[in-house]
């Protein structure tokens, strides 16, 4: 299945009504895999802050989480595995996989979990097969 395949079949899918607004797979490094023509573009600083919050997590919150140029609130989530942010009605996920991350971006109609949902299940199946 090529990277392209995972955006359009499994993450820019619809659920309960509801779909994300875009979607990518990056890899560690900033190079883009796959992406939804909606996905913004990112900064390398936007990267670098990513991977440091995975490392040493925590260290978004005092300045936010940036995705291509919009900032996010940075709210729970799993310590090196998964950041959450929130901006207004909408927000976005991050799954850190083995060589890539998983990056899912909504809003309303869409809800918080929804999108975590689609996003870390996909992330958790790339883990799974050593991606």
């Amino acid at each position: 299945m090529s990277w392209q395949a995972y955006i359009d079949d499994h993450l820019m899918v619809d659920c309960e009504g509801c779909r994300l607004t875009a979607a990518a797979i990056i890899g560690h490094d900033g190079s883009v895999w796959a992406q939804s023509s909606t996905f913004p573009v990112l900064n390398p600083e936007e990267i670098t802050a990513i991977m440091n919050d995975f490392e040493s997590p925590g260290t978004l919150a005092p300045t936010g989480l940036h995705i291509g140029g919009v900032k996010y609130m940075v709210i729970q989530g799993e310590a090196g595995a998964v950041i959450r942010g929130k901006k207004g009605s909408g927000g976005a996920t991050i799954k850190k996989t083995g060589f890539a991350l998983i990056i899912g971006i909504y809003d309303e109609p869409m809800t918080p979990g929804q999108c975590n949902m689609i996003v870390e299940k996909i992330g958790d199946y790339l883990v799974d097969q050593g991606l």
